[in-house]
């Protein structure tokens, strides 16, 4: 017997691939500002920690939208995480550079 698949599984499923590239915002705002500081740091390794968590269930649900959105979620958060954390550190060197240079004049 062949069962069609509910159209509001096929939104859903579209819709939770869809909702984590609205992270892309959040990591091109980061690289064109070239600064992750108005990122608390606690909050995206708080969230990172959280998808961390979830994501073996995820994938091993047999739920598609679920499967789908956490393999989805995962990848691009870990964009995000990996660009505030880069930023931050990138900025903190620069920073300390500048202040080293200041102290010698």
């Amino acid at each position: 017997m062949d069962e069609a698949i509910p159209l509001v599984k096929i939104l859903a499923i579209y819709g939770s691939i869809a909702m984590p590239f609205f992270n892309i915002p959040l990591i091109l705002r980061i690289i064109r500002r070239g600064s992750s500081a108005d990122l608390s740091l606690v909050w995206v390794l708080g969230v990172y920690a959280c998808i961390l968590l979830m994501f073996p269930y995820g994938v091993r649900a047999d739920d598609m939208v679920l499967k789908a959105f956490s393999i989805t979620n995962l990848v691009l958060f870990s964009v995000v995480v990996l660009v505030a954390i880069w930023y931050r550190i990138r900025n903190m060197n620069k920073t300390s550079c500048i202040q080293k240079m200041e102290n010698r004049k």
